[in-house]
């Protein structure tokens, strides 16, 4: 091969890589999670943890970290995972599945649908868990996922916050985290503990010893979990005492998580 032919292959390896880098899809679920209201107009429509909601309940400001860290796509996906509709996806987000309280009608986690995400996941999916405690979320069939990885959200209720004057209830201190790099206060509040059966390592605890988040690998890809929604834009968008890091944390998880791709 002469030097022109060589110079040739390394542009078209250096266009593909980068191309690869910044073609990331990361899809959030909208079947577990389903929550409706009425819009101005009287339509029913979808809310709560959603990419194009800047209203306080929504992903918008989450979806923005994810775009600056190099995802080319943000989607959604209103239907069952299986392998087919999960083909083509980098990471995969299930936030808050829905109980009794949230749906009439809430389509739980059931076994087939855990073991296809799991062989995603296996194959190199990314996977991120935000639950809830057990009053606002459906953890009983979210565990059948969670099992399968090594850990369970516990039904209890951690960093109980009764209300504005008592934001210290909700913080947590971070220190040479391998995943939280600029963020060194972050507030999370009403929180469910994760249990970790055998594989997976923790990330962030409360003071007390109990597990906020943790991350596992698993074959080819990375599970990470924490035990509320926390970063929808009411609590990174400033109406948090200026100390805590929400926004900067909302960042560092965006940019791991991309780091985690195969």
């Amino acid at each position: 091969m002469n030097k022109f032919s060589k110079s040739i292959l390394m542009i078209c390896l250096i266009t593909f890589v980068g191309f690869r880098i910044n073609a990331q899809t990361v899809i959030i679920d909208n079947y577990y999670n389903q929550e409706t209201k009425k819009d101005k107009s009287g339509n029913m429509v979808t809310f709560h943890y959603q990419w194009n909601e800047t209203e306080m309940s929504g992903f918008s400001i989450f979806g923005e970290a994810f775009k600056k860290n190099g995802a080319k796509e943000l989607k959604t996906l209103s239907a069952a995972p299986d392998e087919a509709k999960l083909k083509g996806t980098d990471i995969f987000i299930i936030v808050d599945p829905d109980n009794l309280k949230d749906n009439a009608k809430p389509n739980y986690v059931n076994e087939a649908e855990a073991s296809a995400i799991a062989k995603w996941v296996k194959a190199g999916g990314v996977l991120l868990l935000m639950a809830n405690d057990e009053v606002n979320a459906d953890l009983e069939h979210l565990n059948i996922l969670t099992s399968k990885f090594g850990f369970t959200f516990n039904k209890d209720l951690i960093l109980h916050v009764t209300d504005d004057q008592h934001f210290a209830d909700g913080e947590i201190s971070i220190e040479n985290n391998p995943i939280f790099k600029t963020a060194k206060h972050v507030f999370i509040k009403d929180a469910s503990s994760i249990k970790i059966n055998h594989s997976a390592k923790p990330v962030l605890k409360t003071t007390d010893g109990k597990n906020v988040m943790v991350s596992v690998k698993y074959g080819k890809g990375t599970v990470l979990a924490v035990g509320d929604p926390w970063l929808y834009n009411e609590y990174v968008n400033g109406r948090l005492p200026v100390k805590y890091d929400n926004d900067k944390a909302a960042n560092d998880i965006a940019s791991w998580l991309i780091k985690q791709i195969p």
